[in-house]
């Protein structure tokens, strides 16, 4: 089941980021908190208005962000770019 409804964004709540249930607590900063090796049980313990479910909600509207068509294709373009000489370097 999709725990997708959990995720809101309000444009006078942090800056209209994507926010849990309409706290102040952005999908961001639970990646955050994720990527610095935090636990789901440390971080529902150290923010205990989250519920688990909002984790899972985190992890699903980013898989989803991920595999956007739009985004997919921004980063294809980075990477050629990247990958290209500079316009000065070619002339």
């Amino acid at each position: 089941m999709s725990e997708l409804h959990r995720i809101t964004v309000d444009p006078d709540k942090c800056g209209g980021r994507p926010c849990l249930r309409g706290l102040r607590v952005r999908v961001a900063d639970v990646f955050d908190l994720l990527a610095a090796g935090a636990t789901r049980e440390e971080i529902l313990q150290d923010y205990p208005y989250l519920e688990p479910d909002d984790i899972t909600a985190a992890l699903e509207y980013a898989a989803r962000q991920i595999d956007h068509a739009v985004v997919t294709a921004a980063e294809v373009r980075i990477l050629i770019d990247a990958q290209l000489p500079s316009a000065g370097a070619r002339a």
